[in-house]
């Protein structure tokens, strides 16, 4: 399965997906999720809630599309921590990534639940002002791709409703 970070849908729809011009990707992601392969997690839906968009609107339309957080989950809580806490980040960035974000969160449901990530964000080791996920990813062993890689993966075909302009 596919989880999906918050970025995943940000991006599309600001910009190479948005609901006017792409919906094709979106009724993609409701059928890909009906056979079981993509999702994401609460903490995500939340997140794109605070959007009062259209984004917004869709993830509340999808309940059942964000996973709760649960017991095999929270196992990875510690690990993912410990990693965290040895590598010299500031303060700041990890609280940001214990709490202030879904982060640690989609790390570990991945890595519980066998999921690959998919997410737009590059590796950034050097960095001590924020916990890159890529890299976070790389300590559980959690496999990661983007969003155009998993299209790719999964056959997806996003046809042109019309292919006349102003039609």
């Amino acid at each position: 399965m596919y989880l999906l970070d918050a970025n995943i849908f940000i991006e599309a729809k600001n910009r190479y997906y948005g609901f006017d011009i792409a919906p094709g990707f979106w009724t993609w992601l409701d059928n890909a999720h009906a056979a079981g392969m993509v999702g994401s997690i609460d903490a995500v839906r939340t997140e794109l809630g605070n959007g009062g968009d259209a984004l917004a609107q869709w993830a509340r339309e999808r309940g059942p599309f964000f996973q709760k957080i649960d017991q095999p989950t929270t196992a990875y809580f510690g690990m993912l921590s410990t990693w965290a806490q040895s590598q010299n980040f500031t303060a700041a960035a990890l609280a940001k990534f214990a709490h202030g974000d879904a982060d640690d969160l989609l790390i570990a449901y991945a890595k519980a639940h066998d999921c690959t990530l998919v997410m737009h964000e590059r590796s950034n080791p050097s960095s001590r002002k924020r916990i890159m996920i890529l890299d976070a990813c790389a300590v559980l062993d959690v496999p990661v791709t983007d969003p155009f890689e998993m299209l790719r993966r999964e056959g997806a075909r996003l046809d042109l409703y019309s292919a006349v302009p102003g039609r």
